[in-house]
């Protein structure tokens, strides 16, 4: 069962979601937050396992509140309506691991809060494009500034979901020297598996 805490600060919005949610059987919605700071204290207090986190929101606003929950043990998907392309960076770099819109079909809402569940890195197509079309912030992407040019392209197949093996056949290399480019590009970043790269990847726009 997917935890599921809503933060919004409206009543209509937040109802509407939680009617939909929870006729879904491996759905259960733990809590509602009205504004940011609710939405930070209510995660510490019902742990849930993906938090749907409105930007525009009274006392503390989303950005703000994604600062606050830095490091906690919960996956949080941006669900906005806002439209501002500049919004996207910010808050995948602030930790995020969906951007999604409130005109999204609940189908595919749905299907978004259990892959980002599952470890998978989301964008709405709109937000996946303001990613793509911003500068690469390449002078303060950290450690990706040690990648080397293959790794940087390994990297970017690798947050699109390609296997070793599909990496493989669209570089024209071994199997076995995809896997030393990923061990090297996990080691460069200091990150622990392949999704951990991939949200990096996002989150300074190198994918």
């Amino acid at each position: 069962m997917i935890r599921v805490l809503i933060a919004d600060d409206h009543p209509v919005v937040r109802q509407g979601l939680r009617t939909f949610l929870e006729i879904q059987e491996d759905i259960s919605v733990v809590g509602e937050a009205a504004d940011g700071a609710e939405a930070v204290e209510m995660t510490g207090a019902l742990a849930p396992d993906v938090l749907l986190l409105d930007l525009k929101m009274p006392v503390l606003d989303g950005l703000g509140a994604l600062a606050e929950l830095s490091g906690r043990d919960v996956r949080v998907i941006v669900l906005t309506s806002v439209s501002d392309r500049g919004d996207v960076a910010p808050a995948m770099r602030a930790g995020a691991a969906g951007f999604l819109y409130k005109d999204v079909d609940p189908g595919a809402l749905v299907q978004a809060i259990r892959a980002v569940y599952g470890g998978q890195v989301l964008l709405a197509p709109e937000a996946a494009e303001a990613m793509l079309a911003g500068p690469a912030d390449r002078e303060h992407d950290g450690a990706g500034s040690a990648l080397t040019d293959r790794e940087r392209e390994v990297l970017r197949l690798l947050a699109a979901g390609r296997s070793n093996r599909e990496i493989a056949r669209e570089l024209a290399v071994a199997e076995k020297t995809v896997k030393t480019h990923v061990s090297n590009v996990l080691m460069k970043l200091g990150v622990q598996d392949r999704t951990q790269a991939a949200l990096y990847a996002v989150r300074h726009g190198l994918a």
